[in-house]
């Protein structure tokens, strides 16, 4: 039997080496080799297992017959609407995020809740013993829990199991404990996170077994190993929060099966994390009577409109003044002050700017350029906005106010709260009146600044 030869391919042209080189000798890149195997000839390291998808002829798109994906929902409405509406058989999922921050707790609870519905589930860990697993499971009221739990870290063993248990869904506690025995480097690494990941992919495809991974994060927050990894599956979860605050936020950045950018908002308890039905109430701030500084604006998590409390305050700085901004892009902070002082003749070029989105939740949206600029305006001239009052619209470097996108949904969602005061875009101004909402359309900045002063 003629034995797997080690080699050495350079991540950037492909190149090999039959022994590892700090620099590549086709491209000369540096650090750029990574092991990889050669088969011998006639070899083939899938085989004995079926391929992805019989052949098929080639025809025209408009042949293709379509169907929708069968979801089977969770359990967990949170989660659900992340997924999509549920997993997809033959789905894979990678899900991040930071130590402890509750990705294991999760996936455990989601496990019991399909047993419960029916399903035939399998948690695979390789960082817990079994024992650890229960002990978790006792502490989250999951004493009769029936989830099959396997400790093994190793490929081929796991891979033997999913074909002969045939589960319904599969968890992967995680990618990067997971090794091959045909490679000789440590699990983690780049050349055996994306082998394991490959054969687990495959495996989920030809078995029909949903399969969710968890992956570790970086110090920077992205998933760690090869970026290949987050290619191969068809849905990528991060799991966002900070460990002292008790809420979790799940957002999907990629789902083949669903629209992208939904958020989950779960509630960590002493028995587990439990959906948040009305987020909006984490993003705002409980104040008894208007303060300067703060105003609420409504964005959109994917199809979901939350309400969030952006906070400024504006303080007298030295030569150098700071922009600080929590939550929003600093640089369009600094472009916002420039756009301020310019058309509305408000000047903070003197002041210390510091802007904060209340709950730790992230606005990449430009639509919170209006809250922005009113919660700075309200500080540095230290009057609070009227109560019950909002705003949400982009601002163009001329000071015209742009429209955001469906304005009608996030101005039903503010009314149903109970808000009674909005500053919008012209454009986003309703042909019908919203019961309880008194609109002010705007189309600049400096009517922006007049209807508030005279609020």
């Amino acid at each position: 039997m003629v034995k797997d030869k080690t080699l050495f391919s350079c991540s950037d042209c492909g190149g090999t080496s039959a022994k590892w080189l700090g620099k590549c000798p086709h491209c000369g890149a540096w650090n750029s080799l990574v092991e990889t195997v050669a088969e011998s000839g006639g070899k083939n390291r899938f085989a004995g297992r079926a391929a992805l998808a019989p052949a098929s002829p080639v025809m025209p798109l408009s042949r293709i017959e379509a169907s929708d994906f069968e979801r089977t929902p969770t359990g967990l409405d949170e989660l659900d609407r992340v997924l999509g509406g549920g997993i997809v058989e033959g789905g894979v999922v990678l899900m991040g995020g930071d130590p402890g921050i509750g990705k294991s707790t999760l996936l455990l609870q989601a496990l019991d809740a399909l047993h419960r519905r029916g399903r035939k589930t399998l948690y695979i860990t390789g960082e817990e013993s079994g024992a650890q697993v229960a002990l978790r499971a006792r502490r989250l009221g999951l004493e009769g829990s029936l989830v099959q739990v396997l400790a093994e870290t190793e490929l081929e063993r796991m891979l033997a199991t999913l074909q002969a248990e045939q589960p319904d869904v599969a968890v992967i506690d995680s990618i990067q404990t997971v090794y091959s025995g045909q490679l000789t480097s440590a699990p983690g690494s780049v050349a055996q996170v994306r082998e394991c990941a490959a054969h687990l992919t495959r495996a989920a495809k030809t078995e029909g077994v949903t399969i969710v991974m968890v992956g570790h994060v970086t110090k920077e927050g992205a998933l760690a190993g090869p970026r290949v990894l987050e290619h191969m599956v068809d849905t990528v979860l991060y799991f966002e929060g900070d460990t002292h605050s008790s809420f979790r936020l799940v957002r999907a950045i990629k789902n083949r099966f669903g629209a992208v950018n939904e958020i989950g908002v779960f509630a960590m308890t002493e028995r587990g994390l439990r959906g948040v039905s009305n987020p909006s109430a984490i993003f705002l701030s409980q104040h008894a009577a208007p303060v300067p500084g703060s105003c609420v604006m409504v964005t959109l998590e994917g199809t979901r409109p939350l309400l969030v409390e952006i906070q400024a305050l504006v303080d007298s700085g030295g030569p150098s003044p700071r922009r600080l901004s929590v939550g929003l892009d600093r640089d369009r902070l600094a472009m916002l002050l420039a756009v301020l002082h310019r058309h509305a003749g408000v000047a903070c070029m003197d002041q210390d700017v510091f802007v904060n989105a209340v709950g730790g939740v992230r606005i990449g949206e430009p639509a919170a350029d209006l809250a922005v600029l009113l919660a700075i305006t309200s500080s540095l001239r230290g009057r609070p906005l009227p109560k019950g009052f909002l705003a949400f619209g982009e601002v163009g470097l001329a000071g015209e106010v742009r429209p955001a996108p469906r304005g009608q949904e996030r101005l039903k969602e503010a009314a149903k709260l109970g808000f009674s005061v909005a500053v919008v875009p012209k454009a986003n101004a309703p042909k019908k009146p919203i019961e309880g909402l008194s609109l002010h359309a705007v189309d600049r900045i400096e009517q922006v600044i007049e209807v508030v002063r005279d609020l």
